[in-house]
């Protein structure tokens, strides 16, 4: 367990340098980040995103879902399975700065075309796999929750 300190929420008003500028509070990490103002200028606030704790659960979580073993399910029965999940996370992560769950929505895709390769013969080949699946995202955006995010598989 951590002990509690004191933090200094540093931004372009708060300019001092102190030992401890950022900390994690329910997933997330508060720390300066880059932001953009109403005129489109580029500033430094004091802002959260989604933790590296949390990302790497993230990660995690999907691995024990071992997908790459469920060649006897269809795409849409996983869909069935975990939609729930994804969408819970996205609606939770993506409140603020969205792009902190981008790699591990990304490593989910990584993980579906490991069960393509496995349940396909035909597709064999990464590259096949990724294309392959990369097709049915185009046709089909709200099977997957992040997809329907705009997190797709490259389709070549």
């Amino acid at each position: 367990m951590e002990k509690t300190r004191i933090v200094y929420c540093k931004d372009d008003d708060r300019k001092g340098h102190h030992e401890h500028t950022s900390f994690d509070f329910l997933g997330y990490t508060f720390r300066p980040r880059h932001a953009k103002n109403k005129y489109g200028k580029f500033f430094t606030n004091f802002l959260p995103a989604m933790s590296g704790k949390a990302k790497k659960s993230m990660r995690k979580e999907i691995r024990n879902w071992k997908l790459q073993l469920k060649v006897e399910k269809s795409l849409w029965d996983i869909a069935n399975m975990f939609n729930r999940q994804i969408q819970g996370w996205i609606n939770y992560y993506t409140h603020f700065y969205k792009s902190e769950i981008y790699d591990a929505l990304r490593y989910l895709n990584g993980c579906l075309v490991k069960w393509v390769r496995r349940k396909y013969k035909k597709r064999k080949a990464r590259r096949r796999a990724e294309h392959w699946l990369g097709e049915i995202a185009n046709r089909d955006r709200n099977l997957f929750a992040h997809w329907k995010f705009g997190i797709l598989p490259a389709a070549g």
